[in-house]
């Protein structure tokens, strides 16, 4: 049976979008996930919602606990998670308040727990296509049909925060292909793939990071103000988007 998580970032942590919900305290063997899961149904598909920085943003991105957020979700039987997460751009092109759809990452994070398996059992897991194949097509679509301006075939870079970047390092992650940044996809999206879930991130443009110099140094009321202005595009995104993984089957390997 399908069932979907969403792991909300940075103005999406508490979404209105369920029906009859209802909260669910998770308990995992790395801890306690960074909120309850709010779960009920849209559409008649099964969905939990999980803010990855608490419910407020209290929780910053160093001190997320990745593993029992993504273990809490499977444990609870989901099957798909739709993660969101604020980016800067890195492409003159990604707008504030663009999406993007990235399909691969780049780990530039130092000290966070990125595997279940740091026991006696050693298992070294497939990462080619980080982000589920299947779900990156049918955001684009989804997106297209809803007149939503986006991106897709993207990298994303993952710091470690929760300062943000040098504009030397920022050039630096131009130069090695990296298209946008965040604090967030790492270790979330391999922790997910551990688990065989289908993840994907829909990423949210909220500045040009520093690289620009003709542009505002990105600060983080920057970001809320362009996050919650455009909360509403992926709430919209995943409305539409949700039956449609219902009525799909699902036959890529993540």
């Amino acid at each position: 049976m399908i069932k979907i998580g969403i792991i909300g970032g940075s103005g999406l942590d508490n979404p209105d979008i369920l029906k009859d919900p209802r909260l669910i305290s998770v308990d995992t063997p790395f801890g306690k996930p960074s909120s309850a899961l709010k779960v009920g149904q849209i559409a008649g598909v099964e969905v939990a919602l999980l803010a990855r920085h608490g419910v407020g943003h209290t929780i910053p991105p160093s001190n997320v606990n990745f593993r029992a957020n993504v273990a809490a979700l499977s444990s609870h039987g989901c099957t798909h998670v739709l993660a969101t997460t604020a980016v800067g751009s890195l492409r003159q092109e990604i707008q504030p308040g663009h999406l993007v759809f990235p399909s691969q990452f780049i780990d530039w994070t130092k000290k966070r727990a990125s595997t279940f398996f740091d026991g006696d059992r050693v298992v070294h897991t497939p990462m080619a296509q980080p982000f589920c194949p299947n779900l990156r097509a049918l955001f684009a679509s989804t997106a297209t049909d809803l007149g939503l301006p986006f991106h897709k075939d993207k990298t994303v870079i993952t710091i470690e925060g929760p300062r943000f970047s040098t504009r030397a390092e920022s050039h630096m992650f131009r130069q090695w292909g990296a298209d946008v940044i965040n604090m967030s996809t790492v270790p979330e999206s391999p922790l997910a793939r551990e688990k065989k879930l289908h993840y994907a991130a829909v990423a949210m443009s909220t500045d040009y990071d520093c690289w620009h110099e003709e542009e505002e140094a990105v600060t983080w009321e920057m970001i809320q103000q362009t996050m919650h202005a455009n909360a509403d595009r992926v709430i919209r995104l995943f409305l539409a988007l949700i039956p449609k993984i219902a009525a799909t089957t699902d036959e890529c390997n993540s």
